[in-house]
């Protein structure tokens, strides 16, 4: 049975993105390649990155920096506008 985390949008970052309020304690046993998927407002990703990931723009991406919480963003796109999603928004982990 796969292992899901779901949580919520909580806030935008300054560049659109989407913070979550799913931690990086809780992602610890998830893998970081593409057996990972995160979902959120339809769209869905592979993987989980580090805030240095070195992605190229408008590439839909989880991120998560150092001891904060999963950051959903559209490299160099405001996420939020492009695809309308807002705060409260549910967000699901799966692997």
């Amino acid at each position: 049975m796969p292992n899901k985390i779901v949580g919520s949008v909580v806030s935008l970052s300054d560049s659109g993105g989407l913070v979550t309020d799913i931690t990086a304690e809780q992602l610890t046993d998830a893998p970081r390649d593409d057996n990972v998927s995160v979902s959120v407002g339809g769209h869905q990703t592979v993987g989980i990155y580090p805030a240095d990931h070195g992605q190229p723009d408008s590439t839909f991406v989880a991120l998560l920096p150092e001891n904060e919480t999963l950051r959903i963003e559209l490299i160099g796109i405001p996420l939020s506008e492009m695809l309308g999603i807002q705060v409260g928004e549910s967000v699901s982990v799966e692997w």
